[in-house]
């Protein structure tokens, strides 16, 4: 498991470029069966539009990659579309890109930059996410401590997934894998000791991408 980058959710956008209508429409597809199956989908939505190009790219290595020119002249299409998907760092989306012509020929050129402007406009408005590999801890206090740790936690702002109030009180929190130990350390210190740590399990989380650009 290690981070990566992809799709906020599934999303449409349209531009409309020298009269012809270019309808991105984006989805996140684990596997190659997925992107297939959504690929499939739109073309029957849109059977009557001139184009139906695609790309996708499925794992976290992109061990698959696919496009389309779907009728387009070679390379004018599927691989601009690709290359977005790529130039961003994206991985399991698949994106199709529709095209109703609108009576004006675009060009090579005119194609690459039209099919290009569609997928980073439709991925501009759907949004990037960044899944992340954390860990639950489960970090008991007791009730006259609990404060201090909620503020710290709050300041900090981690990811605080659930609280369970028994004899005392549990918080349960999200970490980023790496962060761990330093988290944990911290906490102690934080306590003088009298806090209890439980490891959990790891999984990924979604967080906004931009929190992790530098």
């Amino acid at each position: 498991m290690r981070p990566y980058l992809t799709l906020k959710e599934n999303g449409t956008a349209e531009l409309i470029i020298k009269k012809s209508q270019f309808i991105c429409t984006l989805a996140r597809t684990e596997t190659e069966a997925e992107a297939k199956a959504f690929i499939a989908e739109i073309k029957t939505k849109h059977r009557k539009a001139t184009h139906n190009c695609f790309a996708y790219m499925i794992g976290l290595n992109d061990e698959i990659q696919r496009e389309s020119d779907n009728g387009e002249p070679s390379g004018t299409a599927g691989v601009p579309i690709l290359e977005v998907l790529k130039n961003l760092e994206l991985h399991n989306v698949c994106a199709v890109v529709t095209r109703y012509f609108g009576g004006i020929k675009l060009g090579a050129g005119g194609l690459i930059r039209a099919y290009s402007n569609a997928t980073s406009h439709a991925i501009e408005t759907v949004g990037i996410v960044k899944k992340v590999v954390q860990t639950e801890l489960a970090l008991t206090v007791s009730y006259s401590a609990f404060g201090k740790l909620q503020n710290y936690l709050e300041n900090k702002q981690i990811n605080l997934l659930d609280t369970h109030f028994a004899t005392e009180v549990t918080a349960l929190v999200a970490i980023d894998t790496p962060q761990v130990k330093e988290f944990s350390d911290q906490v102690i210190d934080l306590m003088n000791g009298q806090v209890t740590i439980k490891e959990g399990q790891e999984k990924y989380v979604e967080v906004p991408y931009e929190l992790y650009q530098n």
